[in-house]
């Protein structure tokens, strides 16, 4: 894959034999000082072989040994996302690798949906407000459609756990997940391809390097595809859903015409061409959160009835410039970025075939089981304009004061169209929503940091932002001839803005060269949003700004002669009015609402061992515990059949409207596990290796209010790769969700007891090489 890993979370395998490393590897001599934002040069592997070796992290926007860092950051090493990808995986393939990371979508491959330490968004429309951030490659990814460019060619992955915002990008009260591509110049020249169950294909390649002494080029690529493997059984033939073709690109060239500028151009693009989300209907049987069979019986992942029309066309674009100009003293940074973007996506929402409630020209008998009416809807991106520029200066000196200073800009544009069908087939639509957002962000912060000769290093930020965003809406027209609140409804436009001084506090001191331990308190932030989805509501939706105040300590250590390296984060956060989707219900509505508060506790831990030559473990952690404060907050529950488990509100209402109070944050497990162990022997010119790696998380609710059907006990996915590698070829076999897991990941609550899976499993062999 051609990446490496770095970062706090102690997943980091010694990738130094893997194949497809880059050439800055991800361990690195403890003595070595490398410069500001640049990779620490790599370790021999016989080296590297010894002991667990150092991590090299940019989490602050300078490379620093990850224990040295007084942030929770997690990494996923080179070997996990190797395997992840091989069968197919989009970026949701991530989820759980580290500790307090979850990612899931209601769109598919389109619109990943983060959570770290369960502070989420479950907001389902086309400009919806996450509270983690994205970037990549310095560019803060904002639109739920950017989010989910593919990972590949990848140099470092850090998941930045709690707020940010002091040092780079935008604010963010949840955490930061961070890319960061091979750079030209450096990486190797490598192509490997993977095919599997389905039909389903992994191909990637990355080639570049030095024209001169002045020029260096990198051109990467990726295509996914997988065969139509689900079987319509109200469709002729079989293998009717569920295939994509996913092709990204990227292109850069770099200048250095003397030692202190260095200019980098980078062009991307994306083309997607696949199925919208399939929508189970009944896959959950009532009074449980079992899945079920389309005919009652055991679960077939590869069977759905579906009547209405499913496809999902997305293209995106991107070309950025970055400018590093040493000053001596300090480097002036530059990065512009311009995305632009188009989708459309529609689905078959209500999941199944019939309608039990239509009458004279539809199916009565619905299948599988009650659907008491359509739903077919469409939602289009027409354009999506995002600009963005990060101006930033940062000294250059490794002791004494340090300092970061900058300003951030962003301006995005964005147009949404959705469409409500009367029939699964129909090509004119019963109503139209049209939206337009114009969204601009505005920061400026700074970072101090100093470290004392008793090994104690103190570090503080501030951050202002100021946020505003304008949002026009109307249903164009409704000839839908009953429905609650249904005609036209006239244009209006709804404005918010909000300025906040946001900061941070941290402290890390060294007991000794091999423990270090850490303090860290801050505040974080998100802007006001507007929720404009009128297709099946009225009025457009507002939440104010939510502020997090985020606590935490913990323990970084290298034992047992750097044989183990365990790292241990401890935190408790309290989110003032934090902002809420009330999503689905009986009106089928997509709500924004504040809660008065918000609380969590928890913690993570990471492990990495090297027992002995040629075996490496790896293991993480966490525990995460979110409770709604908020006596009065109410919601509406589910239309379909289910059995609610909150408080009611409304005597004799019907769907139950129920207080909130006290129940956790969807989509927030509260255990997350994964490890890693990957073992290899010398065979001739190369290895042949063994690498296993599994994820498991514990039960998560789909909705704000509890049902004993729309939530999952539990998922446990592993992996198994085996293969021999030299130092040019890598052969292998592999296996993706080794058990068959079956697990729904989300759910929609307003027809019937639909629900959406996970993966199925993936055999397949996979073929690289290095040049």
């Amino acid at each position: 894959m051609g990446v490496r890993f770095t970062s706090i979370s102690v997943l980091a395998l010694s990738t130094a034999c893997m194949f497809a490393t880059p050439a800055a590897a991800q361990t690195a001599d403890p003595a070595a000082q490398p410069a500001p934002d640049q990779p620490a040069p790599a370790q021999p592997a016989a080296a590297q072989s010894e002991g667990v070796g150092d991590i090299v992290v940019t989490a602050q926007r300078r490379a620093e040994r990850l224990q040295d860092v007084p942030v929770s950051v997690a990494t996923i090493d080179e070997m996990t996302l190797d395997a992840v990808n091989s069968g197919g995986a989009d970026i949701r393939g991530l989820s759980g690798r580290v500790p307090s990371l979850n990612i899931e979508s209601s769109f598919g491959r389109t619109f990943p949906r983060f959570y770290i330490r369960g502070l989420g968004n479950t907001d389902f429309d086309l400009n919806a407000s996450q509270p983690v951030s994205l970037v990549y490659d310095d560019v803060v990814l904002e639109n739920p459609i950017l989010k989910g460019f593919p990972a590949f060619d990848v140099d470092r992955i850090e998941v930045l756990r709690g707020p940010q915002g002091t040092l780079f990008g935008r604010n963010t009260p949840a955490g930061i997940v961070k890319f960061d591509t091979v750079k030209p110049g450096s990486g190797n020249n490598y192509a490997k391809i993977s095919y599997g169950s389905y039909s389903t294909i992994n191909a990637e390649a990355g080639v570049g390097g030095r024209l001169n002494d002045t020029v260096a080029v990198r051109i990467s690529g990726l295509w996914q595809h997988r065969n139509d493997w689900i079987d319509n059984l109200d469709a002729p033939g079989k293998h009717n859903l569920e295939g994509y073709d996913d092709i990204a690109v990227r292109a850069q060239v770099e200048f250095t015409p003397n030692e202190s500028l260095k200019i980098r151009l980078t062009g991307q693009l994306r083309d997607l061409d696949g199925d919208a989300r399939i929508f189970r209907a009944n896959a959950i049987q009532q009074g449980t959160n079992h899945l079920i069979g389309v005919d009652g019986g055991d679960f077939k992942r590869d069977e759905v009835h579906a009547d209405g029309l499913n496809f999902q066309r997305l293209k995106t674009q991107n070309i950025a410039g970055t400018i590093e100009y040493d000053l001596g003293p300090a480097t002036l940074y530059s990065v512009t970025s311009y995305w632009h973007g188009t989708l459309k996506s529609r689905g078959d929402i209500d999941g199944g075939f019939g309608c039990s409630f239509c009458g004279p020209g539809f199916t009565n008998n619905s299948a599988p089981g009650f659907i008491p009416f359509p739903a077919q809807s469409q939602d289009n991106i027409p354009s999506l304009d995002q600009f963005t520029q990060e101006l930033r200066v940062a000294s250059n000196n490794t002791k004494g004061l340090g300092y970061q200073a900058g300003i951030f800009y962003f301006d995005e544009n964005l147009d949404i169209e959705s469409f409500d069908f009367g029939a699964p087939t129909d090509l004119t639509p019963a109503a139209i929503v049209n939206q337009r957002q114009d969204a601009k962000a505005l920061g400026i912060f700074g970072s101090v940091n100093y470290k004392t000769t008793s090994g104690l290093t103190l570090q503080a930020g501030a951050r202002w932002n100021h946020d505003k965003k304008k949002l026009t809406a109307e249903r164009l027209f409704d000839v839908r001839p009953i429905f609650v609140g249904g005609g036209p409804v006239p244009e209006t436009t709804t404005r918010v803005k909000d300025s906040v001084l946001t900061w941070d506090l941290s402290a890390i001191q060294e007991i000794n060269p091999d423990v270090n331990v850490y303090a860290r308190v801050a505040k974080g932030y998100r802007a006001p949003a507007i929720q404009g989805r009128i297709l099946f509501d009225r009025d457009v939706t507002t939440a104010d700004s939510e502020n997090t105040m985020s606590y935490e300590a913990g323990l970084k250590s290298t034992l047992l002669d750097r044989k183990l390296r365990f790292n241990l984060t401890g935190y408790y956060f309290k989110t003032k009015d934090l902002q809420l989707s009330a999503v689905g219900g009986a009106a089928n509505a997509n709500l924004l609402l504040n809660a008065d508060a918000v609380k969590g506790y928890g913690f993570e831990t990471e492990l990495e061992a090297r027992p002995a030559r040629g075996l490496t473990l790896t293991a993480g952690l966490s525990y995460n515990h979110t409770r709604i404060d908020d006596k009065n907050l109410t919601v509406e529950t589910c239309a379909a059949p289910c059995t609610v488990l909150d408080p009611i509100a409304v005597p004799a209402s019907s769907p139950a409207i129920v207080y909130i109070d006290g129940n956790p944050l969807p989509q927030a497990p509260k255990w997350t596990l994964n490890f890693t162990a990957g073992y290899e022997y010398p065979v001739g010119p190369g290895n042949v290796y063994v690498f296993t790696d599994w994820y498991h998380r514990s039960k998560v609710n789909f909705f704000l209010y509890e049902s004993v059907e729309f939530s999952d006990d539990q998922l446990l996915e592993g992996g198994l790769r085996i293969g021999y590698r030299t130092d040019r070829y890598d052969i292998a076999g592999f296996v993706r969700n080794i058990t068959n897991d079956e697990s729904a990941v989300s759910a929609i609550d307003f027809n019937n007891l639909t629900a959406m899976v996970n993966e199925p499993r993936i055999w397949g062999v996979e073929v690289g090489v290095k040049f």
